[in-house]
């Protein structure tokens, strides 16, 4: 039997001590993610956990997850992870993203973790898996890749 290593748990950097109040801002101030109904349930230091109870308005013409609304999710979870890291003097933007809808969602609610795979000075890559909750049972539906430019306040 081949013996597989314990990855270390990555440790982040915060550079901006009020950070909490970012991730915060991050949430109370974008209207679409409030619209769609998107909670934020913890954070720490490059990483962040989101959910979304689901509604009529959520799905899509067969009953189904619709894909903006998971893409939506994975993309402001990992925004929020990466935005943990900024000083305060920065913003963060969605630079590009990839999502795989692996199966599809269906249930009461979904739920996103995401966390910063490589920060940067410039760019930071993140990570996020979105799991529908249905009946009990969870499932992941969809994997996200995100890039994130990192913004100085002063340059917009």
């Amino acid at each position: 039997m081949v013996s597989v290593p314990q990855l270390p748990v990555p440790v982040f950097r915060v550079r901006n001590p009020e950070y909490a109040a970012e991730v915060r801002r991050v949430f109370d101030k974008a209207p679409f993610v409030r619209e769609l109904g998107i909670a934020l349930l913890d954070f720490e230091p490059g990483h962040c956990n989101t959910q979304l109870p689901l509604e009529d308005r959520h799905l899509q013409q067969d009953g189904y997850v619709h894909a903006g609304v998971q893409a939506t999710l994975a993309d402001h979870t990992a925004g929020t992870a990466a935005a943990t890291l900024l000083n305060a003097e920065q913003l963060i933007l969605t630079a590009e993203f990839k999502i795989n809808l692996l199966r599809a969602a269906k249930g009461d609610s979904l739920f996103c973790r995401a966390g910063v795979l490589k920060p940067g000075a410039q760019l930071i890559v993140a990570e996020s898996e979105v799991f529908c909750v249905a009946d009990g049972q969870t499932d992941l539906v969809a994997k996200a890749t995100v890039t994130l430019a990192v913004v100085d306040k002063s340059r917009i």
